[in-house]
């Protein structure tokens, strides 16, 4: 064997730590006096782990120390002296644990590392050593994966727990992992050992804490499932235990009873009578084994039910538990009976270095199996079955037991030969929780998982995430959603139970893990196992303990015990860790004092002359009867004396017959700190849950509890209750983190205390409680509880007086009111102690700031309640003093009196001589009592004046005498008088400290006169007025409400926007219901005043909606009325001018029902004026109208160009002279009557023209087009108004500049504040936009750039005032020319209204930037760039000026929006002369190129000979199509995808440029063009182009060109292109 190093005395740092110092002795009780050993090491010990004969150090760095017998390695390591497990170095372990006989680590990463005995597979299959093995010497990875994934995923483990044969590890998702052998592993399995770690499915889906391990048992600590799928009375949400305080929790359980049909939990019996072969260590107890000694072992032998060895079989799987596969009853017992009468005896001598306990030798659990035979089984398969009782003392019955192994795969059912006989129902009760019958109905709460089915952890992709695997408590201590442990839990068990160590009620065995039902609710925080007992410790400091008590391990007298039940503890004794060994425990509470002392349950060691009378008397004694218990052990836990002088112990560890403590020294008070504020909160914890226990439940189950408070104090009560639990789960939790902080306190840093961590939880749960104690307090509510519970505890008053922390004797209510303000003086406790935790720091440091904070925090909190707690106690003394009705309707739970004026302190201004005026200022209110005689509680009239809505302004001093104070209220205002200075400032300060609170403040007061005169409050009006009886919700000023807020009347009315100056003013939505029509009118705008104003949508309830300008309430101005889409009679839209809610001026109405536009004027809501009309046959007609009707002279013309001019007497009727003109020419003129439509009566004379006689321009002037229509400059007038008006101007270029960009920048803000879904691109424009662009210089070339992009980005966003203006154009021009408007004879008024349009827009600019020259102007400056960068704004022309038009500058930002209305037009206009024209060019270009230039008369030497393509050429032949001048005909077809004329004639001159370029290499240098080479070649170019619509492209650029480029190159190449036009559409149709 290697050599190793025996000690770390060898280390670097010699100096002995200040903590994790271990103590360590064997176990005994306090009359023998043991000796703890305290190991010295040159280290911290992080964590101790103690099996039955070894044990292992966790120290700092990570290191592992192994002491003990090492059995594995055939040496005995003294604890002085501890060994390095040199294989782990570097492995930075963060956690060990020791089995019986086996070792395990945790790295940081996850891992885990086994070694020790491995005859059972609890090492697992390792990398170093084979299946075969016994031993694993060295430490040895083991990996835990996860098969339900795809791919498979390496498990994270976070903490480990080992039993003699069996491990189990705990991953990071809360999962539980098994290998070994037994029915401990919990595992769906019949083949044992498992090797590999696999899952407890039966555990899947559900939330692992903790596990430990007994010899042949488990535990697991699980989070509760939330109550979701039961009927309770809170269904939603996370509740605490007992959270509602309408039930106890015996009744809460029950009503969260399910059916047992779930979930059979069948138990099993294990069998005593074992036969065959078996290992050394089996035969005999534990034994160290020697050199040479050594030996594999079968792994697995089959016995026949004669007992002797048979071949290796599989065992058959329908002996299954949860199975009865048996054909009837009576079979299964006739083979019960036939295997039992095998069994043999066998006699077991116990070497003296085995110090088992003796549960060993009378257990079947003794004889655990190397290899997990199911373990079975006697079962419970009637209902009808005795029920089974079992005493293990004084029976008298000597019964043999075996500790021989069963092998691998034995499955034996077997009954006992003999029952025993129940000795007294006190010994034992196998059955004590629930009969039977009743187990249906009392099931647990939790059901257990369903690994048949699948887990729903198996759909987890990955459970490797990450986590911290460190910490003794890693898993313990987890978050339940707000950072801190949760209570909700349950301890689950499985394993061997013939001692009642699973704590189900009887002795048989689990296969799987089953919830222990009476410890749900319990708020167990921690379990521990020790060979044959179970102990559990909850949140209360209360201990629970079950299983085997031979040796009075369980701490109280009843043994077996197989229901847990709580340990008898001395009084003022607060468990708050504990561990298990073999035959005892050990418990580390809180006492008088900080320090934390230990008590121990179990055996003693009596002195040698009490041993050597027993063993003299022991040898007499027969040797076939074993001893059934300890000869002596304690009773009760018992306390130790020495635990004082190891120092503040953190933790306890027990294994085998050893106990182990690691403590602290006390450096700096720092430890002392902590554990006093860990053991203040536990006994804090214990007073609150003792409150509950024998006050508050009771009194809720009482059924007259209800009538006795009254209908308000029972909500209250119910309400204090609630805040009361909360503070009791907030504490139980807290007090659970700090237990696991204690743990690990050297690990751990200050700051993550749950109180810095989570102040503003801790603040806000005792400010609500404070709140329900103080509401409860005013109202009386403690008065009538006394009395209640009086009645409730009977002759028990000495309960009450025991809650009761004062040593005032109990009288009244003083004594509850006093116990339930208690808890407030926890708040100075944790300043006071987080103090002190800061002195131990120095004042720059981090943790010194953290903790000085949470210091403040909290007694600045413990003042404010206390504060609080004096206002109740005045406010319920002033109503006891001042009774009555009046006095009644007053008192409100939230109410608190702050000073009252019945000595006549105050008093009215100007009152009467004979009134009396009683003020009463609360937190809430200032109350004013009008004819009251405050002495005898007289009250006649009131009124209430909250605080929200309460303004206080002192009167300065001005000669009269009078100590003034102005009150101003929403609806009136007064002024109040104080008797004196003093009494005057004393109403001041308190009402000015009254409205800081009440608005939200420290309620520590301003000065006189500097309460917020802006808040935000709520307010019913009932003065009269519009808002009467209104509620508003929203901003004041000064008594008045202003800005935002929300105003509702009775009747449903509701606004909800901008106020100023007590008014509607702003941006505002208001809803107006309508009964009628049971639909709502909308309006969503702008107020001023009170009234509509400005812009906004006004949606009415019959369906109608107008969206435009209004003044006064009233329409007027700009607006679009939309109407009919729920009406049955018509269906319209107008768009125009409104002056007093009446269509006045121009618009156009579009009557999309007749098919007919009206574009014209109107005068009170007719048509009046001049206008045209159109309709969907194509009709067109202007002329006048008078009283909504076609009177006058009128033009009409149809769609086939007959034209009617004349007199008009109605809509389409005609009725006096006028004149006819056909297609053809001809003419009927004289009186005409009738209909147009119908038909005409004439009576006249008709003119046929001869072929030679000349045009009569006469007549024709009678046709034309536009005579009667309005000039386009006066259309949209009201658009521009608006405008105008958002600029700040009252009429067109009358208004200051400085506040139209002002305007500006307030619009573009208000607009990004008011819009919270903006993109981010908007967001960025909007940026842009807000600031004030330079406006006063004169333009230049470097800045008129700057104001171009300006005015693009001005232009497209709708929330500037330009952008919203182009917006509006574009709607108008729209839905007039779009629709019905598409009529070919409106082409020039649709032309001329868009010049108009740049014209105006044009003079907003220039009011803006008043630097702009005029239209047609230059600017006499080189342009910073070539013209042909800037198209659609400058053009270059000879000299180097640049001109600048309306044109030029805003027809790119209007025109694309106005392109495809009017492009329609141009496309009807030349109809015909486009089937012309496409005609020919479809002819035309059937023939070859060369055939082509030949005929279009191109000299030859323009023809191209070569075609490239991709960089090889080709010879163009004869019958060559479309290879030639490739690049100037897909130029030239580009033209169609602009918009602006400046655009197309760049796409003209680009296409004359690439028609150069391909023309010079075939000519000279110096070669120029002459119109008579050019035009046939263009001509080619266009043909060859085939654009649809030449010619509107054409006339569009003709009337829209900008006038200066008409005399240059580009309006030279552009008459080029109109040429090419007219050519193609006269050339010779053959």
């Amino acid at each position: 064997m290697e050599k190793r190093e025996e000690s770390p005395v060898s280390e670097q740092d010699p100096t002995p730590p200040e903590r994790g110092l271990l103590h360590i002795w064997q176990s005994a009780g306090p009359s023998a006096q043991p000796c703890p050993e305290r190991v010295l090491l040159s280290r911290s010990v992080l964590q101790t782990a103690l099996g039955e004969h070894h044990g292992l150090l966790l120290t700092q760095g990570g290191l592992v120390y192994s002491f003990g017998e090492l059995l594995w390695r055939d040496v005995s390591v003294p604890v002085s002296a501890p060994v390095l497990e040199e294989a782990l170095l570097g492995k930075m372990v963060v956690r060990v644990a020791a089995g019986g006989f086996h070792c395990g680590a945790l790295s940081e990463q996850g891992n885990i590392y086994m070694w020790g005995e491995n005859t059972a597979g609890q090492c697992g299959l390792t990398e170093r050593g084979e299946t075969t093995n016994l031993t694993v010497s060295e430490p040895c990875p083991l990996t835990v994966v996860d098969s339900d994934v795809v791919p498979p995923a390496v498990v994270r483990v976070v903490d480990l727990a080992f039993g003699r044969e069996h491990s189990l590890a705990l991953s990071a998702q809360n999962e539980l992992w098994a290998w070994g052998s037994g029915c401990q592993l919990g595992l769906v399995t019949s083949s044992f050992p498992v090797w590999k770690p696999q899952k407890v499915e039966h555990l899947a889906g559900r939330h692992v804490i903790q596990v430990a391990c007994g010899a042949y048992h488990s535990l697991a600590l699980v989070r509760s499932l939330p109550p979701t799928n039961y009927n309770t009375q809170n269904p939603s949400g996370k509740t605490e235990r007992g959270q509602s305080p309408h039930y106890s929790v015996k009744e809460r359980e029950e009503r969260l009873s399910v059916d047992a049909g779930h979930y059979c939990p069948l138990g099993v019996e294990l069998t005593e009578d074992m036969t065959g072969e078996t290992s050394p260590r089996r035969k005999d107890p534990r034994r160290r084994l020697l050199p040479g000694q050594r030996k594999n072992l079968p792994v697995c032998t089959k016995l026949k039910p004669d007992g002797h060895p048979d071949s290796l079989t599989q065992t058959d799987g329908s002996l299954r538990a949860n199975k009865n596969s048996f054909p009837d009853e009576m079979e299964l017992q006739n083979l019960l009976q036939k295997l039992s009468s095998h069994s043999l005896e066998m006699c077991h001598t116990a070497r003296p270095g085995d110090t088992d306990s003796l549960s060993s030798y009378t257990s079947d659990d003794s004889c655990a199996s190397s290899t997990p035979s199911t373990d079975l089984l006697t079962s419970s398969y009637k209902e009808d079955s005795p029920t089974r009782s079992q005493s293990n003392n004084n029976s008298g019955v000597a019964v043999p037991y075996s500790s021989s192994p069963v092998c691998l795969d034995e499955v034996r059912l077997c009954l006992e030969a003999e029952r025993r006989t129940l000795q007294g129902q006190k010994s034992s009760s196998l059955t004590n929780i629930n009969q039977k019958g009743n187990a249906a109905a009392n099931r647990r709460r939790s059901l257990p998982g369903t690994p048949t089915r699948g887990s729903p952890r198996q759909r987890r992709p990955c459970p490797c995430i990450p986590g911290s695997a460190g910490g003794s408590h890693a898993a313990a201590e987890e978050e339940a959603g707000d950072g801190l442990p949760s209570l909700e839990t349950e301890v689950w068990s499985w394993g061997r139970g013939s001692e009642g160590q699973l704590g189900h009620g009887d002795q048989l065995a689990r296969l799987q893990p089953l919830c222990i039902k009476c410890l749900t609710g319990e708020e167990v925080i921690k379990v521990a196992a020790g060979s044959h007992h179970s102990l559990a410790v909850t949140a209360h400091c209360q201990v629970y303990s079950w299983g085997s008590n031979m040796c009075g391990q369980l701490g109280h007298v009843n043994s077996p015990i197989t229901v847990p039940k709580q340990a008898k503890l001395s009084d003022g004794l607060r468990v708050w860790d504990v561990s298990a060994g073999q035959s005892h425990s050990l418990l580390l509470a809180d006492g008088d004092c900080v320090q934390p002392v230990l008590l121990y349950c179990g055996q003693q060691q009596e002195p040698m002359s009490a041993q050597s009378e027993r063993s003299h008397q022991k040898g007499q004694r027969s040797c076939q009867k074993s001893p059934n218990r300890a000869e002596s052990y304690t009773v009760r836990p018992t306390l130790l004396p020495f635990c004082i002088e190891m120092g503040y112990i953190s933790s306890v560890c027990s294994g085998g017959q050893s106990c182990a403590v690691l403590a602290d020294q006390n450096v700096m008070s720092f430890i002392s700190a902590i554990h006093e504020l860990a053991s203040r909160e536990r006994k804090f914890c214990c007073w609150l849950s003792r409150v509950r226990e024998l006050l508050l439940t009771p009194l809720h189950n009482r059924e007259s509890a209800c009538p006795s408070l009254g209908e308000p104090c029972t909500h209250l009560f119910f309400s204090l209750s609630e805040s009361f639990i909360r503070l009791s789960a907030l504490i139980g939790r807290h007090s659970t983190s700090l237990s696991y902080f204690l743990h690990d306190a050297q690990g751990r840093d200050v700051t993550s205390l749950p109180l810095l961590t989570h102040t503003d939880h801790f603040m806000d749960i005792y400010k609500e409680y404070c709140s329900s104690v103080g509401n409860f307090q005013v109202m009386g509510g403690f008065q009538s509880l006394h009395k209640l519970s009086l009645e409730c505890l009977g002759s028990q008053q000495t309960m009450l007086t025991q809650l009761c922390v004062s040593d005032q004797p109990v009288k009244g209510d003083f004594d509850l009111v006093l116990l339930f303000y208690w808890p407030l003086q926890q708040l100075h406790q944790y300043s006071r102690v987080l103090l002190k935790l800061a002195a131990c720091y120095s004042v720059l440091t981090t943790e010194y700031q953290f903790l000085h904070q949470g210091c403040t925090h909290f007694e600045s909190l413990s003042l404010s309640l206390l504060k609080r707690k004096k206002e109740a106690e005045t406010t319920f003394i002033f109503w006891k003093t001042h009774s009555g009705k009046t006095a009644e309707a007053l008192r409100l739970p939230q109410r608190r009196v702050v000073c009252e004026s019945s000595n006549r302190s105050l008093t009215l201004q100007n009152a009467g001589r004979f009134s009396n005026h009683w003020f009463m200022l609360f937190n809430d209110a200032l109350v004013h009592t009008q004819g009251a005689i405050p002495s005898k509680s007289l009250f006649s009239t009131h009124h209430i004046y909250p605080l929200t809505c309460l303004w206080v302004k002192p009167v300065t001093e001005d000669g009269s005498g009078l100590y003034a104070i102005r009150i101003t209220c929403p609806e009136e205002s007064f002024t109040l008088v104080a008797s004196t200075p003093q009494e005057k400032n004393k109403w001041l300060r308190s009402l000015n400290q009254a409205l800081d609170q009440a608005l939200g403040g420290g309620g520590q007061g301003s000065l006189p006169g500097t309460t917020a005169m802006s808040r935000t409050a709520s307010y019913t009006f009932t003065g009269e007025g519009r808002f009467k009886d209104a509620m508003y919700t929203g901003g004041w000023l000064a008594g008045q409400v202003h800005g935002r807020g929300k105003m509702k009347w009775p009747d449903a009315r509701t606004y909800s926007g901008n106020f100023k100056n007590g008014q509607e003013d702003g941006y505002g939505e208001c809803i107006i219901p309508h009964k009628e029509l049971s639909k709502p009118d909308i309006y969503q705008g702008h107020w001023k005043d009170g009234k509509i104003h400005g812009f906004g949508k006004y949606k009415y309830a019959n369906g109608e909606v107008y969206e435009g300008c209004f003044c006064d309430g009233q329409r007027h101005g700009y607006g679009m009325l939309s109407s009919g889409k729920l009406a049955k009679k018509t269906s319209s839209v107008f768009i125009g001018q409104w002056v007093n809610d009446r269509k006045t001026g121009y618009g156009v109405h579009d009557n999309i029902t007749r098919g007919e536009k009206y574009m014209g004027l109107w005068l009170d809501e007719q048509r009046h004026g001049s206008a045209v009309v159109v309709n969907q046959n194509g009709v067109y007609f202007e002329g006048t109208f008078r009283d909504n009707k076609m009177s006058g002279p009128g033009l009409l013309v149809s769609e086939d160009d007959t034209a009617f001019h004349g007199e008009f007497s109605d809509d389409w009727t005609i009725n006096g002279k006028g004149v006819l003109s056909l297609v053809y020419g001809d003419c009927l003129e004289g009186l005409f009557s009738g209909k147009w439509a119908t038909g005409l009566k004439v009576d006249g004379m008709y003119t046929k023209p001869a072929p030679e006689e000349p045009e009569n321009k006469e007549r024709n002037s009678l046709f034309r087009l536009g005579q009667y229509v309005v000039p386009a400059g006066q259309r949209w007038a009201c658009v521009f108004d608006e405008c105008w008006s958002r600029l700040g101007c009252d009429a067109p270029k009358r208004g200051e500049r400085t506040a139209a960009w002002e305007n500006i920048a307030v619009t573009i803000t208000t607009a990004q504040r008011n819009s919270p879904d903006l993109s981010r691109s908007q967001r960025k424009v909007l940026e842009c936009l807000e600031f004030i662009p330079q406006h006063g210089q004169t333009v230049t070339t470097a800045n008129y750039d700057n104001i171009r992009r300006y005015l693009i980005k001005a232009c497209e966003t709708p929330l500037h005032p330009l952008g919203w203006l182009v917006e509006t154009l574009v709607t108008v021009y729209r839905m007039t020319y779009i629709g019905v408007g598409s009529n070919r004879r409106l082409l020039r008024q649709a032309v001329q209204e868009l010049l108009a349009y740049l014209t105006d827009l044009f003079s907003i600019v220039r009011f803006l930037f008043p630097g702009l020259p005029d239209d047609g102007s230059i600017i006499p400056e080189l342009p910073t760039s070539p013209s042909k960068s800037r198209p659609n704004s400058t053009i270059e022309e000879p000299g180097c000026v640049l001109v600048v038009s309306c044109s030029s500058l805003l027809l790119p930002l209007l025109l694309p929006h106005l392109y495809r209305p009017l492009f329609t037009l141009y496309c009807l206009q030349e109809e015909q002369e486009e089937t012309q024209y496409w005609e020919r060019i479809l002819r035309l270009n059937k023939q070859p190129d060369q055939s082509l230039l030949s005929f279009l008369g191109v000299q030859e030497k323009f023809w191209p000979v070569w075609l490239s393509i991709l960089g090889e050429k080709k010879q163009i032949v004869s019958s060559s199509k479309d290879a030639c001048f490739v690049s100037a005909v897909e130029t030239l077809q580009q033209i169609s995808t602009t918009f602006t004329p400046s655009d197309k004639l760049m796409v003209i001159q680009k296409t004359f440029e690439e028609l150069t370029q391909e023309i010079k290499p075939m000519l000279d240098g110096n070669f120029l063009w002459c119109m008579d080479d050019l035009l046939p070649l263009f001509l080619y170019v266009v043909l060859r182009a085939r654009i649809r619509n030449l010619g509107a492209e054409v006339n569009l650029i003709d009337d829209l060109m900008d006038p200066n480029l008409q005399h240059g190159e580009l309006g030279l190449m552009f008459t080029t292109l109109k040429a090419c036009y007219i050519q193609i559409q006269h050339e010779a149709a053959t």
